[in-house]
């Protein structure tokens, strides 16, 4: 296998993007190699991806292999639904010892020590609705719950991997898109839809098309300042967002080696937004350092057999990537993000590029516009000194203990500066803990930070915590999206440390400009740590065993009329013909098809008029709030233009659907009478979405995008796709064909029900369901193996109410 040199053309191609950087190498093949075992020296060399997926095949037809999932992260956003469709077909959650929910998307970060009552608390409507639901929906199916009166609640991502929830070797599965972040566990993580939340409670299988191989190696020691954060922006720069679309990235090379478990985190979190499925790292010491002695984990004898297999979690001398790209440390530095992708990302010192730059072509010109124009700067200044109004440090990416230290030890010996907000929000109620323990939020307050309750906070703004218009944050989260943090609000991802230094400068500043000033004693990051902590050790029960299919508690009450219910089919997709309309926009983000103040529901149906909301409507956020009775259109978009008003086929820029997992973005575009969407590629789990929906995306090259926009580009042309022949066809009669997996297109030619045919294969989940708990008897059991509640509060009102 030979490298050859990066040039713009080759990573164009290869990544389907204009983002690049000259030191980057690439190694392409053609062939996947796939391991038949786990456990055994198989012929061909694998990939750790490779052999995961094989070790997890329930069954394969040929159209589609049947993967069994050992993990499930449930929070309120995307499973009412997923509930509501399990009380329709009267079914149970399967494993229920596999599954672990809580709450994080609209919970409120202000002070819970006197909390009573969860709905008094939540003072917006939508996100009360959400919460409470979530309480109803884990009592009527039985499931392990951290709510917000215990202390391990906190976001997903982070409760997970704290609990020993997530191991290496694992499928994990969460409604949320940065459910990549369970692979630096060596675990093969990955974010699903709503659709798909229920298929894996009523299965606990999902069928999947197997992704290509792709290795990210970052070769040598990182520099000064250098964190793991300024890696993966590094990294979704040289590739793009789009650049790891339909791949497994494996993260790799001595820079990933010698990262701890929650900079690790901090790498796989991101891998979706650089496209990517899924983002993995090879288990070692330092996983296996972190994990012993968390209370979900295996203890004893099955934690000896258990190491002893995670050891053999590691891709095989010799095995195949399809895609490599080699990257030198030296060439990061702490980096930022000018733009609204998290590709738009530069060394703090450098300069924010200018729309003519060399080797922009004419749609990447226009996205460059787009994005300096939103976040109102000029291209070829300096990015470092622009002034900011708020700082943001927390989320799935940052939340963690060892962020937060990072963070004091900026603070220390220093002040917020004047004029700047900056919060500083914990993962999770046990990060809080761990924190205050240790006086990290004293040495915060004293410094002017604002120490906050756990939570998503404002990552999504789905909750009380956002930017204002205009306001530009410094943020640890990982999307700086259009509106993604408020309305008009303008994002510049960056590190914790690198926020903590914005916020005492008060604008975008270099870190390496800020050494430590307090005394080694008291440096917050080396004084009297022990990672794993007792706070992270809590009480720990003996297994339980496997849990398999226990009836739901909410079919007691139902008695004979439990059996009465059954799935609805999806409408057949055969041939449509419909208006088409333009919309040459690149990665449109499903924060901008449906903004997350649209998400706040518990129902599939009815969100016609959220769909492309900031785009529509010159007035968004009233009409998330009031309803589509006040909305004033934007008479310049497309949708609202005469000649578009009944659209069934849209005709998208590059990268469609890129962002997160929520199902609510075709949901909103289906409901609007769009069946239909023609781009040269989707992000996965957007895709995966629309099928599950019988909506049909197409993928075709650019230059017959081109020639459909331009007929689109006449109001009320009709186009015509045939989804039987796989054909696109145009209003003169020219025809392009098309490709889509044989599966995806059997169940939308006929509107099947995926959860119906997988139950119809349950003698071979029973028959792999025995072989793994022979096999590895420490994936049975786990999140009943901890106490029910836990209070954060001990003193709080709440706990009245639960004793009486």
């Amino acid at each position: 296998m030979r490298f050859f040199s990066c040039t713009l053309a080759a990573l164009s191609l290869l990544t389907g993007t204009s983002a690049f950087s000259p030191f980057t190498t690439i190694r392409s093949t053609t062939t996947i190699h796939k391991s038949t075992s786990t456990t055994t020296l198989s012929a061909t060399p694998s990939t750790l991806y490779d052999k995961i997926w094989s070790s997890h095949i329930v069954d394969d037809d040929g159209l589609s292999a049947l993967l069994y999932i050992d993990r499930h992260l449930v929070h309120e956003v995307t499973s009412p639904q997923a509930f509501e469709g399990l009380r329709l077909a009267s079914r149970s959650v399967r494993r229920p010892d596999c599954t672990l929910s809580t709450v994080d998307h609209n919970v409120p970060t202000t002070d819970r020590s006197a909390l009573i009552d969860v709905a008094q608390f939540i003072e917006e409507a939508a996100s009360r609705t959400q919460v409470v639901q979530m309480q109803t929906n884990v009592d009527d199916f039985g499931l392990k719950y951290f709510g917000m009166e215990d202390e391990r609640q906190g976001i997903v991502h982070i409760i997970g991997p704290e609990q020993g929830f997530t191991l290496p070797g694992c499928t994990t599965v969460c409604g949320d898109s940065h459910t990549a972040t369970h692979g630096a566990f060596g675990a093969l993580a990955f974010g699903i839809g709503t659709s798909e939340v229920e298929h894996v409670l009523a299965t606990q299988t999902l069928p999947q098309t197997k992704a290509i191989n792709m290795l990210i190696r970052i070769d040598g020691p990182l520099g000064e300042g250098v964190t793991s954060k300024d890696i993966i922006l590094h990294v979704c720069n040289v590739i793009g967002t789009a650049g790891g679309t339909g791949a497994t990235i494996e993260f790799a090379g001595e820079a990933i080696e010698s990262l701890s478990m929650e900079a690790r985190m901090s790498i796989s979190n991101m891998a979706i937004e650089a496209g990517a499925r899924a983002g993995i790292i090879a288990p070692d010491e330092v996983t296996f350092e972190y994990l012993k002695g968390r209370p979900m984990c295996p203890s004893g004898e099955e934690w000896d057999k258990a190491v002893e297999y995670w050891k053999t979690l590691k891709t095989d001398e010799g095995a195949t990537f399809d895609k490599t790209v080699v990257i030198e440390s030296k060439d990061i530095a702490p980096t930022v993000t000018w733009g609204t992708s998290p590709q738009d990302a530069i060394p703090v010192s450098g300069i924010i590029p200018r729309i003519d730059e060399e080797g922009h072509d004419e749609a990447r010109q226009a996205a460059v516009a787009r994005s300096l124009d939103y976040i109102g700067l000029e291209g070829g200044t300096q990015i470092e000194g622009t002034p900011i109004e708020k700082v943001f440090i927390g989320s799935c990416t940052n939340g963690r203990i060892e962020d937060i230290r990072e963070v004091a030890a900026i603070a220390i010996g220093r002040k917020v500066a004047d004029g700047v907000h900056a919060m500083v929000v914990p993962g999770s109620g046990l990060v809080k803990h761990q924190a205050e323990m240790e006086g990290l939020d004293k040495i915060l307050i004293e410094a002017g930070f604002d120490w906050r309750e756990p939570g998503c906070s404002m990552c999504l703004a789905m909750n009380p915590d956002k930017l204002k218009p205009q306001e530009r944050c410094a943020s640890t989260s990982n999307r700086n999206f259009e509106g993604r943090q408020g309305g008009g609000g303008r994002t510049h991802l960056m590190s914790p440390s690198m926020a903590a230094a914005a916020a005492v400068s008060g604008g975008i500043a270099d870190v390496r400009k800020f050494p430590y000033l307090g005394t080694e004693e008291e440096d917050p990051r080396t004084r009297n740590v022990d990672v794993r902590s007792n706070v992270f050790t809590t009480e720990s029960y003996v297994s339980p065993g496997a849990v398999i299919s226990p009836p739901a508690p909410y079919l007691a009450s139902q008695g004979e009329a439990a059996a009465a219910g059954g799935p609805a089919g999806l409408p057949k997709f055969n041939v449509l013909t419909g208006v088409a309309a333009p919309l040459d926009i690149q990665n449109i983000d499903t924060d901008m098809i449906i903004p997350k103040e649209f998400l706040k529901t518990i129902q599939r149906a009815g969100l016609g008029f959220a769909a492309f909301a900031e785009l529509r409507y010159e007035n968004a956020e009233e009409v998330a709030t009031i309803g589509a009775d006040v909305a004033k259109n934007i008479p310049d978009f497309v949708l609202n233009k005469p000649g578009y008003e009944n659209t069934q086929i849209l005709i998208a820029g590059d990268n469609f659907g890129c962002g997160s997992s929520r199902e609510h973005a075709p949901w909103s575009i289906n409901d609007m009478g769009i069946r239909c969407i023609i781009s040269t590629s989707f992000a996965d789990i957007f895709y995966n979405n629309c099928i599950n929906n019988g909506m049909l995306p197409v993928t075709l090259p650019r230059d017959q995008i081109q020639l459909l926009l331009e007929d689109a580009g006449t109001p009320g042309t009709e186009i015509t796709v045939d989804l039987e022949n796989s054909k696109v066809i145009r209003p003169n009669g020219d025809e392009f064909s098309f490709e889509i997996d044989a599966f995806k297109k059997h169940c939308l030619l006929n509107g099947l029900d995926k959860i119906g045919l997988t139950l119809d294969k349950e003698d071979k989940i029973i028959a792999f369901e025995k072989e793994r708990s022979e096999n590895y008897p420490w994936l049975d059991g786990a999140s009943l193996k901890v106490p029910e509640k836990i209070k954060m509060y001990p003193g709080a009102g709440i706990w009245d109410k639960v004793a009486a």
